[in-house]
């Protein structure tokens, strides 16, 4: 591990501990202790672009107070101070993540409080969230700043901000999660095994259910917390598996776009508490719940990846309808704990965030978990649906725009959507079989219903997320509950 490495690993235990982030601490210490860099591997990193003696004083000064920069502390707080711009709060806040020295936090604390007038003492999420419930205030050298800042925790940081990039999202709202680049390691081409040799499930244990192309395979949860995205080709397409632990999200994407085929990764970085993935060819990254790069070179571009369909439901049942499926080996390349239930414990036991989001809707419970249904091309308003609710209604019809859809659940919980083309359905026997109104049967699979005339109705892409996950990033979704 290298020197920087390990003392701003320090830095950002100090100042979770400070803020009494338990659940961003258990983070740290689990991914980073696993993840820490080679002194080798630290020197062939990209180089920083931005040169520090070129930025604004004030925006070095908070460099310096931040530790990333040589100087005196007291001498740049007072600097700051005698040079205020407002511009320089979302700096200040940034660089209080990674304090360590409880008289520098005590300073900075002040400096805040004094120039906004507001007052969240050490509370560094109440002070990103008052902050992102403001107009934006960004320095024209933010990106920079940014881009130095968190350099001094992984070279690699630093190809991701600079002050020319195309940016969709608020620079502001990007938080580091706690981990380098690829620091919770993804999987790529994991070795799969048959369902046979797959004895360390047991049947109660949750699993995400993809087929394409007749390629079935499911991807434990219990593994797919420690990675949290696999990369592999399912049935001939390349695809790219999300899962985001901390808003309940796992997400299937074709990775090809126009011809291109992108490799994603991990950047280390959140925006509203749901991981941003990265592109390795131009290191844009891109926000999980929409698909689409939000900064860099690709964000100026009108891209955005095609949803799959998958499925959260239980190994017994998954076994169960599709008996050849493959699933994933415990052979991952990676020494973890693979013990159901054992990543993010404490995390998924309590309603409490690690990471806070601009506003939350208490018509859920931050982490009840919602169906959430995307159509651009029919509605351009979302749709979350209680998973609780749909539970209670294992055959539920609903609208968007032009779009005619029945929501299909069966006993393990797991929800499929179906495009009924303005037909109505009366019963579903929780397993293969649903009668349409007029008393026909229709046969479920993963691609689609089909009717006894032969004709199929065609399954749509939703996947499941925690409510204030869905909400942070589709604030004027409607909510069926």
């Amino acid at each position: 591990m290298s020197i920087k490495f390990r003392r701003y690993s320090l830095i950002l235990l100090t100042s979770l501990l400070a803020t009494g982030g338990v659940f961003a601490i258990n983070r740290f210490l689990t991914f980073t202790k696993a993840a820490s860099p080679t002194e080798s591997s630290l020197a062939s990193a990209l180089p920083i672009p931005a040169d520090p003696s070129s930025l604004d004083p004030t925006v070095r000064s908070v460099l310096t107070v931040a530790g990333v920069e040589s100087g005196n502390i007291d001498d740049a707080i007072d600097y700051i101070d005698n040079h205020w711009q407002p511009e320089l709060t979302p700096m200040l806040v940034d660089a209080l993540t990674l304090v360590s020295d409880f008289q520098t936090i005590k300073r900075i604390t002040v400096l805040l409080q004094v120039k906004t007038g507001q007052h969240h003492s050490y509370d560094i999420h109440a002070w990103y969230k008052w902050l992102w419930n403001q107009p934006p205030l960004e320095h024209p050298q933010y990106g920079s700043f940014k881009s130095i800042l968190f350099s001094y925790i992984d070279p690699k940081f630093s190809t991701y901000f600079n002050d020319q990039q195309t940016r969709n999202i608020r620079l502001d709202e990007v938080r580091w999660g706690g981990v380098q680049q690829d620091g919770i390691p993804p999987l790529r081409q994991p070795k799969m095994i048959t369902a046979k040799d797959a004895d360390y499930l047991d049947d109660n244990n949750v699993v995400f259910g993809i087929a394409v192309n007749g390629d079935v395979r499911a991807y434990p949860k219990r593994i797919l917390a420690w990675h949290e995205m696999f990369v592999d080709t399912v049935g001939g397409v390349p695809v790219t598996g999300a899962y985001c632990t901390l808003c309940g999200t796992m997400i299937l994407y074709k990775s090809e776009i126009n011809g291109v085929q992108h490799q994603f990764g991990t950047s280390g970085f959140l925006y509203r508490s749901n991981k941003l993935m990265y592109d390795q060819a131009t290191q844009s990254l891109w926000v999980t719940l929409l698909g689409q790069p939000a900064i860099g070179p690709l964000a100026q571009q009108d891209l955005a990846l095609e949803h799959l369909s998958v499925v959260t439901t239980t190994w017994g049942e998954w076994r169960r309808r599709h008996p050849e499926t493959q699933v994933l080996s415990l052979d991952t390349g990676h020494s973890r704990d693979y013990g159901e239930g054992v990543a993010y414990r404490d995390y998924f036991a309590t309603d409490d965030l690690m990471f806070n989001v601009p506003n939350l809707d208490e018509r859920l419970a931050n982490k009840d978990e919602v169906l959430g249904l995307l159509f651009p091309n029919y509605s351009e308003q979302p749709l979350a649906i209680s998973t609780d609710f749909l539970l209670d209604n294992p055959v539920y019809h609903d609208r968007m725009g032009q779009l005619d859809f029945v929501v299909l659940t069966d006993a393990s919980g797991a929800n499929r959507v179906y495009d009924n083309q303005g037909l109505k359905f009366s019963q579903y026997d929780g397993a293969e079989t649903a009668v349409d109104s007029q008393g026909r049967p229709w046969q479920l699979t993963e691609d689609g219903l089909t009717g006894p005339d032969g004709k199929t109705l065609k399954r749509l892409p939703a996947f499941r997320a925690f409510w204030f996950g869905w909400y942070a990033t589709y604030t004027q979704s409607r909510l069926v509950q």
